[in-house]
C-alpha cells in the first residue's frame, strides 16, 4: 500500500523534516504516525498526497512511484485516498452535502449517483439529518465528521488523518477514532498522525 525508502524532505533553508525514513504500510492496515509537534508528521502526509516532493527517496503507493508521477495522473491518483484535516477545511458558503459532494463533483460525477453517495456517506458519520445544514451551526465533532464524510464518499482505498481529534475533548476523539475503526474494518487502510499517544 505504502513504501517509504530512505526518504529525506528539506527545507529552503536547511531546515530538515525527514531524514532517511523508511516503513511499509500494508493493505488493509491502521498505523498511527506518532511524534511531537514538528516532528514531520504533516509533511510525511503530504508527500503521500503529493502536496510536496522529497528531496531524496521514493515514495510508493500501490505499486506506483510517485517520484514518476506526471502531472496529468495526479488527480487520478488523489482520487483513491481520502485526507481528514484537523482544522475540517470545510466551505461554509455551502451546505453539508455540498461539502461532502465537492470531490464527486469534481471528479465529474452524475448528479442522481453523486446524491447516493453523499447521503451514504454522511449517514455512515451520522450526519445525514444535517445535510442541508450550513458547517457554521455545527459543533467541532460534528464538523469533523463532515470532514471524515467527505474524505470517504470517493470510497478510497486509503485514509490518511492529520491530527483529526486535537481540537476534540475525549468522548469526541474517541467517537471520531471509532468511525476510522470502522472504515478499516471493511478494508481501508488507515494512517493517523497524531501527537496524542493515549489514542494509540
Amino acid at each position: 500500500m505504502i513504501k517509504f525508502d530512505e526518504v529525506s524532505k528539506r527545507y529552503p533553508g536547511g531546515q530538515e523534516a525527514l531524514s532517511q525514513v523508511s516503513f511499509h504500510l500494508h493493505d488493509g492496515e491502521f498505523a498511527f504516525l506518532t511524534g511531537h509537534s514538528g516532528a514531520g508528521k504533516s509533511t510525511l502526509l503530504k508527500l503521500i498526497m503529493q502536496m510536496e516532493l522529497p528531496s531524496s527517496g521514493q515514495v510508493i503507493v500501490q505499486g506506483q512511484n510517485l517520484n514518476k508521477l506526471s502531472r496529468r495522473q495526479l488527480p487520478y491518483y488523489r482520487r483513491n485516498i481520502g485526507l481528514v484535516f484537523q482544522d475540517h477545511q470545510l466551505l461554509f458558503d455551502r451546505s453539508v452535502f455540498d461539502n461532502v459532494a465537492l470531490p464527486l463533483q469534481i471528479a465529474g460525477f452524475e448528479p442522481a449517483w453523486l446524491a447516493r453517495r453523499v447521503r451514504a456517506a454522511l449517514d455512515k458519520v451520522g450526519l445525514l439529518h444535517k445535510e442541508a445544514s450550513n458547517p457554521v451551526a455545527l459543533s467541532s465533532g460534528e464538523q469533523q465528521r463532515v470532514g471524515i464524510a467527505r474524505a470517504v464518499v470517493n470510497k478510497p482505498a486509503l485514509l490518511l488523518a492529520d491530527e483529526p481529534t486535537g481540537n476534540l475533548d475525549p468522548e469526541l476523539s474517541a467517537d471520531i477514532m471509532d468511525l476510522f475503526r470502522q472504515f478499516n474494518d471493511v478494508g481501508v487502510s488507515v494512517l493517523i498522525a497524531s501527537h496524542d499517544l493515549e489514542l494509540v
